[in-house]
């Protein structure tokens, strides 16, 4: 993660952040019990990683989860250079 630069108490600075911990702990952490703090780590990750990344769709990614719009990103700027490079 990377601190924020911005001046004190903006409010959407650290927007995305928070709605990212929210999400985690409304859908995840309130919702299951760890046997130890290791454990809770492996399956936050495995979470994140399988289902929040992959599947769960995101209001700021106009209803699309963030791999398939980070692919449609990079497809559209392989396309721009490709027109660039063409002209």
């Amino acid at each position: 993660m990377v601190e924020s630069i911005g001046r004190v108490a903006p409010a959407l600075d650290n927007a995305a952040a928070e709605s990212f911990h929210s999400a985690l702990k409304v859908e995840y952490i309130h919702r299951h019990t760890f046997a130890t703090r290791t454990g809770a780590r492996l399956k936050t990750d495995t979470w994140i990683a399988d289902f929040y990344n992959t599947k769960r769709r995101h209001s700021a990614a106009g209803g699309k989860p963030p791999v398939e719009f980070e692919r449609i990103i990079q497809e559209a700027r392989a396309r721009t250079d490709q027109e660039d490079r063409a002209a």
